[in-house]
Parts: structure tokens; sequence; C-alpha cells
């Protein structure tokens, strides 16, 4: 590239053009230049007479197949466009945007797996990652050391479905429950017969994905890496979600982890804690991440100027035709929906039985009445394990509401931000610390609302550790229990 009087000149290889800016790597790090002001030389360099947008997608075969080709066709009807799909190869599809005669764009998708898809983006071979996983440090650090961003930030990543991992059993398999201590016992060799986790003999034969799918991973960050011990050398990999499915389904003592919705022909177990907790993924408990194993998909894009098509398209995916594309995909979209007070006997019902005497009746009163003339919202915000950080999916909730008040949606209302905590230690230190969470929320929302604070009223209030959601005796738990909830009047 060399600028018209000659000064300037700058190689390196060619990333992405977006029809008014190119992007290029060079010695300096990733550059953008307006290409009208330059002279390009290379096989590479774009014709702005001929130049048809692509969008390069990478990443996890489960949202490769199904959710992002839905999403697209979506996004291009909505936006007026004909849509066409061509199917590559196994692992490689388009999907083309026509306007009358009109070539649009493409979006180019590569299914393979959630390590691929951030290999392929800091390598500047994606524009976006499908990712069944949250990004992992390493891969942070190496994106950020390239140029390309933090790709931590909330403004680098979308969350475009919700998912769960559930463990399952064949048919038949008498067991109650298993507790996520146990299921990470059995993954690491602990524990060996279904004796010992209320079963009938059998030795426990462990399924799981490859472990190179973001699925696999998924499970084991949140699970098994809490024992701090290795994979147990007996697990039975697995290609596919079929295959795992069929040997757990024909196997009477095998134990598998399945996303939600893929049991088909096998059992779900609950997670259960010692507690009485019992819980089982729907679509209420993986939007508010009530479930324990809640997986967001994410969509990762890096840090340079986009494509007008593509920012149309991210911002396309907050919208309501949005989440019925990944409802009918079979995934839970991030929308928020309200928990009436009708509907949450059980955990009311629990919070009595486990009250001691630092949790008064009164308080319990005062709660309910504060709670009885609102709406629970299934957004909530939880924080990073050992950090006042909101962790990804609340990152993204926030957002959102930050978004939908912006435009308007609760004008003239009240929104409570109520606060609760673990029971570990004094129960009123515990109430001033999720006082302070929900502080901490409040002003991370009324500073990305700016001047519409004025038009709807934020209230918040915390009763520490009056009303768990998991038990205090494992991290889970604890987890569970440390949330900001969003009432609605």
């Amino acid at each position: 590239m060399t600028s018209a009087n000659g000064n300037l000149t700058l190689t390196g290889r060619f990333i992405g053009y977006d029809g008014t800016y190119l992007q290029m790597e060079s010695p300096y790090g990733p550059l953008t230049v307006r290409y009208g002001d330059m002279t390009c030389t290379g096989d590479d360099c774009p014709d702005p007479d001929s130049f048809v947008p692509t969008i390069r997608l990478s990443g996890a075969s489960r949202m490769a197949e199904i959710l992002l080709p839905g999403l697209i066709e979506g996004f291009g009807r909505s936006m007026g466009y004909r849509v066409a799909f061509a199917q590559i190869d196994s692992t490689h599809a388009t999907l083309s945007l026509f306007q009358d005669d009109d070539h649009v764009a493409d979006f180019t998708i590569r299914s393979s797996t959630t390590d691929e898809g951030f290999a392929d983006l800091i390598a500047h071979e994606a524009d976006l990652v499908m990712s069944v996983r949250e990004v992992r440090e390493s891969e942070v650090a190496v994106a950020d050391g390239l140029g390309i961003g933090r790709l931590d930030d909330g403004r680098q990543s979308r969350i475009v479905a919700l998912d769960g991992l559930v463990p399952i059993v064949a048919p038949g398999r008498n067991v109650p429950g298993i507790s996520l201590r146990d299921l990470s016992r059995v993954y690491t060799g602990g524990i060996r017969d279904w004796t010992e986790v209320g079963g009938a003999p059998g030795r426990i034969t462990v399924n799981l994905m490859d472990p190179s799918s973001g699925l696999a991973q998924g499970f084991l960050d949140s699970v098994v890496a809490r024992m701090n011990r290795p994979l147990t050398e007996d697990v039975r990999y697995h290609a596919t979600l079929a295959d795992l499915v069929a040997a757990v389904a024909e196997d009477p003592n095998a134990l598998g982890i399945v996303p939600w919705g893929k049991a088909v022909f096998a059992q779900q177990l609950a997670l259960t804690d010692q507690c009485g907790f019992s819980l089982l993924p729907r679509a209420e408990t993986l939007k508010a991440e009530d479930y324990p194993l809640t997986m967001p998909l994410f969509l990762y894009l890096p840090q340079r100027r986009q494509a007008p098509i593509l920012r149309e398209f991210l911002t396309w995916l907050r919208t309501p035709e949005s989440q019925l594309v990944v409802r009918r995909s079979g995934f839970v979209d991030p929308g928020p929906v309200p928990i009436p007070l009708a509907d949450q006997g059980q955990r009311f019902a629990t919070a009595i039985t486990l009250a001691g005497d630092e949790i008064p009746l009164e308080e319990l009163q005062r709660m309910v009445a504060i709670m009885k003339p609102r709406t629970r919202l299934s957004t909530t915000f939880r924080f990073e394990a050992g950090s006042s950080r909101l962790d990804a999916q609340s990152r993204s909730g926030l957002l959102d509401l930050a978004q939908s008040l912006r435009k308007g949606r609760y004008e003239g209302r009240s929104i409570m931000l109520i606060g609760f905590s673990d029971g570990r230690g004094d129960a009123n230190a515990n109430r001033l610390l999720s006082e302070e969470r929900a502080e901490s929320v409040k002003r991370a929302l009324v500073t990305l609302i700016g001047d519409v604070r004025d038009t709807v009223t934020i209230d918040t209030e915390a009763f520490g550790e009056a009303l768990p959601m998991g038990c205090d005796d494992t991290s889970w738990g604890r987890e569970l229990n440390r949330r900001v909830e969003l009432w609605v009047d």
C-alpha cells in the first residue's frame, strides 16, 4: 500500500476489506487504511467495483450446523434479501444474500471446533468465532498481543443462544440424581460404582465427547477442574453426540454428558445437593443461570473495523426475530422472560426450611412483601468465581437491559435490583455484601443508560443469605447464591 504522494509505503498480509477500509497485517501489528487514499499492489488487492463483502465464520459444529445458518437466513429475509445456501463440502457452507440481481454479501461457515475457530481468528482467517465455551485466558492473551483486542471484553462478543450440559444414564438406571461434586469425582476416578451415588451396584462407565470439542472443554473447565485432579483414563470418547447418546442408552452402567435437549433415548439426571435442591434445565433456569451447568453460545469478533453488513447482522441478533430463530433451532434464546412469584414456591419453601436463627421470620416476610407486587425477570447477574466481575452471561444481560431501557421499554416503571449472598460468615455482613453487589450492578447500569435514568426508577434491595439457590457446602452452590436478581413492578 503506497500513499498518493509516495511518501508512505506499507507492506503486509491482506486481512480484510469492507468496501472503504482495508485491513492488513504488518510489522507494526494490524493496520487499517482508507483504501481510496492508497495505491495497492499485490495479488490480494480488492477491486472496489466488483467487491462483495465476505463474512467468515469458524468454530463449533454444534453452532455451525443449524443455528448460524438459520440466523443468517433469518437476518437476510428480515432485510428483504434473497438467500441462497450452498454446501461446499462436509465442513464448509456459504449463504449468499442478493437484492434483485445485486450480490450483497457472502457468509462463509467453517464447521470445526471452538479451538480451531479461535485459531482461525488469531490467524486473521475468520471474522467471527462460533464458540460453545467462554474464551480462555491463554486465547485472550494471544489475541491481545496480536492487536486483535481483549476477547473477554463484552464489546467483542455476543451471546446468541443458551445451552446446558446434562448428565444422562441408560433408561431404567434408578438413580435419584447426582451432585456436581460427585459428578466431578466420577470423571476424575474418585467414584467408580453406582452404589456410591445411591444407585444399584455396577461399575460406572464414563462417556464424553471428543476432548477437542467445546462441549467437552466446557464440562472439563466448569466441573472436572474443580477437583484439581486429571480426567480419569477410563473415559470413553465419542466423535458425535449421536454416538455418545446411543452408547449410554445401550449400557446400563453408563454415564454421559450431553447438551440440553439431546438426551433422546437416554434418561436425564437431575443435579442435586445435600440441602435438598434438585435442578433440571428448563428455559427459565438457563436464562437465569439458576441451572449451574448453563452454557452460553458465543460469537467472538476481533477489534477491527467491520463491514456494514456484519454490523447490521450483530444488531439484528438482539431482536425478537432472531430469538424466534434460536428457539426453532432447538436452543434457548437469551431474551428475558417473567418468572411470577407464584411459580417460585419451591425455592421459598427451601428458604424457610433452611433459615436459621440469623434469618428471622420478619426478614422473610419483608422480602415477600417487597417481591409480591413485582415480577422477577430471568435476567440475573452473577459473578466470576472469586471475583467481583460479572460473568459473561451477566455482562451480556446488562448490555441488553441497558438497551431495553434506552428504547423506553420500562419507561414510567420501576425496576429493583435485589442482592443475595452465600451463607458463609455473619448474616448481617452477608446482607451488607449483597447490598454492595446490587449497588455495583446499578452503577454499571446507570453508566450505560445515561439520561434514561430520568424516565425509569432503579432501586436496590438486599437480603443476604435469605433465599439460597444451592447448598453452601460446595463452590457451585455458593456461586449460585451470590447473585443480583431483576424484579419489575
